[in-house]
């Protein structure tokens, strides 16, 4: 996302480049985040999310552009001058000090006066629940406690931004998903704006209200999680969020309504258009669970019927993943909801099945 902004972003990055020998790490990337929102900067490995959130926190200059943070251009300015606090995903908490010292370390270094760091220490014990812990040492708790304490001593500044970086990577997966809701619910009633960096799709579509999708150093589709997962911009963006179904083809109808796009193993119909070129290179995305299968024809469905074997079957208790081999080899991951405990009409390995989608259920992707 680059070009023009909105004024009032509490956050800007304007137009933003990083080089790391001649090799743009981040490549001008322009942002807005409003103030008191939980901002995701989400990709794999080596797309520069990392790299931008350091140049958020002072750690890395940018080679060119600008961090506005409520209207002050911070780009030049030393981490320690910024009113900006970053949780690291090792958590950094120091062993030797308990956890009321470790929340009231950075206090103690601004030279509080102590019956104010006690006040403060005790609301941030309060505010992640940890009241009962304060006099124990870091290795004596949980990881779950442990990240809280992390927060806890990033937010006992007030910060005007917190930075997170892959909050949750060092926590077992249940216990992240339980962590989700509770830290969504700690920042949201602090008010503070936050940036956090993840890998993670799900945990980005749980904790952010918007999030920037990046690739090779760029900011490919900016939006909330419903809108980057059910309107993604190109190919990329559809394929890294969630799972997906890509059919290459080319548009050959094009009308306010409704539009077709011929792939190799048939006609897609789609239920609007999209003012294309007929003829140009488009793929359909459409979602695993907005396809339905059936080991009969399904009665009255005319438009985006196919019919495959079904090779693999998962079970995963709420729903089931098929992947259905059509002719050519190509294969389409298919899930189905778990709606009853005993189902006579059972699909099984190497059934012929038909499969259908709604004309409202694909995406046409041009890029």
């Amino acid at each position: 996302m680059t070009g023009g902004l909105p004024v009032d972003g509490f956050l800007r990055t304007e137009q933003l480049v990083k080089r790391f020998d001649g090799v743009a790490a981040v490549d001008d990337v322009s942002l807005s985040i409003n103030k008191g929102e939980i901002f995701a900067l989400l990709g794999s490995s080596g797309c520069g999310k990392s790299t931008l959130l350091r140049m958020l926190a002072g750690f890395e200059k940018p080679t060119s552009g600008a961090v506005v943070l409520d209207g002050v251009d911070i780009a030049s300015m030393p981490p320690y001058e910024r009113p900006i606090n970053m949780m690291f995903q090792s958590y950094a908490l120091f062993p030797h000090l308990n956890i009321w010292d470790n929340i009231a370390f950075g206090l103690k270094r601004e030279g509080m006066p102590k019956d104010q760091i006690a006040a403060r220490v005790e609301e941030m014990l309060k505010l992640v629940q940890l009241e009962a812990f304060a006099k124990r040492k870091p290795q004596q708790l949980s990881g779950g406690q442990q990240q809280r304490v992390a927060l806890a001593r990033s937010l006992a500044k007030k910060p005007q931004l917190l930075l997170l970086d892959e909050p949750l990577g060092a926590l077992d997966k249940k216990l992240r998903e339980r962590t989700q809701f509770e830290l969504v619910n700690i920042l949201e009633s602090v008010g503070v704006t936050c940036v956090m960096v993840t890998h993670d799709q799900e945990e980005a579509m749980a904790m952010a209200s918007r999030i920037a999708v990046m690739s090779h150093g760029r900011v490919l589709q900016v939006g909330t999680p419903k809108e980057i997962y059910e309107h993604p911009n190109c190919r990329f963006v559809a394929d890294f969020i969630g799972n997906v179904n890509l059919f290459e083809g080319e548009l050959t109808v094009d009308q306010a309504d409704r539009c077709e796009v011929t792939t190799a193993h048939g006609i897609v119909n789609v239920g609007h258009g999209i003012s294309g070129a007929l003829g140009m290179a488009a793929a359909i995305a459409v979602r695993p669970e907005k396809i339905h299968i059936s080991r009969s024809k399904p009665a009255g469905v005319t438009g985006n019927l196919f019919t495959g074997k079904v090779r693999e079957i998962a079970y995963f208790g709420s729903y089931n993943t098929f992947i259905v081999e059509m002719a050519g080899e190509r294969t389409v991951k298919i899930t189905e909801t778990n709606t009853t405990r005993h189902d006579s009409s059972v699909i099984t390995w190497d059934d012929q099945v038909f499969f259908w989608w709604d004309d409202t259920a694909p995406v046409v992707l041009t890029q």
